[in-house]
């Protein structure tokens, strides 16, 4: 009887696991439950927001195609009644719009060029090299990116004026070729690199702008990105730098040219579709030059995490 009632135990006390761990599926579905709760909530946030941003160039680009009646009337209406293309007609034909955006992607090209090649030397200088007097230059950096911008253009224009450039394509892009923060980050990122890796390049006989230019400048490939994307945007939506260096129509900026449209240069009211146009053509440029280079920053990170 006694072994029998053992067998019987014995057989009996599988059953004992499967209420334990139907007790344990319990909490995790609760766990699982509260996790796609909040999700939802975040990812209803973040549409929000979204909307928010989106909503305004939505009605930028809707606007562009009313007309003058329509829009006074009905400004946040998404869907014209009447689509009509007259305020790109009149930008392109009636204005000097092709000069402004020819003028805008000549300074911002050359812009772009400098300010990615200095910052690099720059930047480089202050990571790797040991001069006298490295991080007084460093803080000055820091400060001068601390400084409003609107303070410096009174002295601004009394040095462009001095040195002869006001009013020229000089005088437009000297003044900006050189960016405090370009510097910084270029700086941070050369200090990430390892020192062995040069010092290997070095054994080889390589000097400082060798190993600077073909083995430290290669790995920097995500930061240059970097800087390329912010001169790009900051020089091609830059204002208040061509509001003080030049005078000329002939080299009136993108930025300008736009600002002009609201003194009613092409016609009376309130031009609202006119303004619009220009504003959505303007940001063509900008969107396409992220998106491209967002991906080149996706895939340079990933060679540097796997080397």
């Amino acid at each position: 009887m006694s072994t029998a009632t053992s067998t019987l135990s014995g057989a009996a006390q599988p059953t004992q696991p499967t209420a334990s761990s139907s007790a344990r599926k319990q909490p995790r579905r609760r766990r699982s439950g509260r996790f796609i709760a909040s999700t939802s909530v975040l990812y209803a946030i973040l549409a929000v927001i979204a909307i928010v941003y989106i909503f305004p160039f939505l009605i930028d680009v809707a606007t562009s195609f009313k007309t003058d009646a329509e829009a006074a009337s009905d400004p946040l209406s998404l869907i014209p009644q009447t689509w009509t293309t007259a305020a790109y007609e009149r930008l392109f034909l009636n204005s000097d719009f092709p000069t402004w955006f020819a003028n805008s992607a000549v300074v911002t090209v050359f812009v772009t060029i400098g300010r990615v090649f200095l910052a690099s030397l720059a930047g480089y200088a202050l990571a790797r090299l040991d001069f006298r007097g490295r991080n007084v230059i460093f803080a000055g950096l820091v400060a001068v990116m601390s400084v409003p911008l609107v303070v410096l253009l009174i002295p601004k224009f009394l040095v462009i004026n001095q040195l002869g450039i006001y009013d020229s394509y000089a005088g437009m892009i000297i003044p900006l070729l050189v960016d405090a923060a370009g510097v910084f980050i270029m700086k941070n990122f050369f200090e990430s690199i390892p020192a062995s890796v040069e010092e290997q390049a070095r054994i080889d006989g390589a000097g400082t702008f060798r190993i600077f230019w073909s083995v430290v400048l290669p790995m920097a490939r995500p930061a240059l990105i970097t800087i390329v994307i912010l001169s790009f945007q900051g020089s091609w939506n830059e204002l208040s730098h061509f509001i003080v260096s030049t005078q000329s129509p002939e080299l009136t900026t993108l930025t300008k040219g736009v600002a002009s449209l609201a003194s009613g240069q092409l016609s009376q009211g309130t031009q609202y579709p006119l303004k619009l146009a220009a504003a959505a053509i303007m940001t063509v440029p900008v969107a396409v030059m992220f998106f491209i280079f967002q991906r080149r920053i996706m895939n340079a990170s990933e060679g540097a995490v796997k080397e």
